[in-house]
């Protein structure tokens, strides 16, 4: 007897790679010219921020559309699955270079400055411990304390993979409230997590002279949390287009792999917060 597969739908060519390429174009030429004060950069920048938000509300409303019409079976579901796994270990690498920079500074640059061959020869009076703004810093700074509003945010985003797993649960339960209230509560909580980093930010600058140009501790801690703090945004709307269609009537038990989608992502960024606190603010 011959194996019988399931028919694997494909989709009529889209025009939106194409505006999505000329979005990433545009923000990318844009924000060089508007950094440079050369042309009109704004102009480009935004006219590529809208292109592409044109081209999210397009392409993945047509693949909603297309999911909720019952044109997704198991192998196509199989496929998103692979393909948010591997863009999730695209993360995972980006992550790690940034950790592997921040290994590579404390534990092996920083040491080597301030050895006595290099203390005598290059930098008289450098100490080699952490953090530093390196050896030719001369501004004073205060490094970012590990307990307060890191320690809370912790909490926070500990509290949000919380809630959305509860949402799951009221999925897996058909319980549309508990999967409702799941969702806008993590939603919540994302935002809560957000506000605090831009206040920690805003005194970081106002008050620590902790700041992007404040040496090797300013450049390590900003280029981290922030690259989070993007993540943290990008994994907040996510979250909230799926309340959305939760309040639709999307999603059953069976086929919410979108919604899985995002959970996943959510958990990743928790974990990669753990590891920040840890390694950032807290050794």
């Amino acid at each position: 007897m011959s194996p019988t597969f399931e028919k694997y739908f494909v989709p009529e060519p889209s025009r939106f790679p194409i505006f999505g390429s000329f979005a990433l174009l545009c923000i990318g030429a844009g924000s060089v010219m508007w950094l440079n004060h050369a042309g009109p950069g704004p102009l480009v920048f935004f006219i590529g921020l809208a292109t592409l938000i044109y081209m999210l509300f397009g392409w993945f409303g047509q693949v909603i559309r297309e999911s909720e019409g019952g044109k997704y079976g198991k192998n196509v579901d199989a496929s998103f699955r692979w393909s948010m796994g591997w863009f999730i270990f695209s993360e995972v690498m980006f992550f790690a270079a940034f950790f592997g920079t921040l290994f590579y500074v404390r534990v092996i640059a920083v040491p080597s400055l301030g050895s006595e061959e290099s203390v005598s020869v290059l930098w008289q009076g450098f100490e080699a411990a952490w953090p530093t703004a390196g050896p030719r810093a001369e501004e004073a700074f205060s490094p970012m304390a590990a307990w307060g509003i890191p320690a809370i945010n912790t909490l926070i985003l500990l509290t949000s993979g919380a809630t959305l797993t509860w949402a799951h649960w009221g999925m897996m339960k058909d319980n549309r409230t508990q999967l409702k209230l799941g969702l806008l509560l993590t939603v919540l909580l994302g935002v809560l997590f957000m506000g605090l980093q831009v206040y920690e930010y805003m005194h970081a600058y106002g008050e620590m002279n902790l700041k992007m140009t404040t040496g090797i501790y300013g450049s390590t801690f900003y280029m981290m949390t922030g690259f989070h703090g993007l993540h943290v945004t990008i994994g907040a709307i996510m979250l909230l287009v799926m309340l959305f269609r939760a309040m639709a009537g999307h999603f059953t038990k069976d086929n919410h792999f979108a919604f899985e989608a995002a959970a996943w992502y959510w958990h990743f960024v928790d974990v990669v917060w753990l590891l920040l606190f840890v390694v950032v603010y807290w050794l």
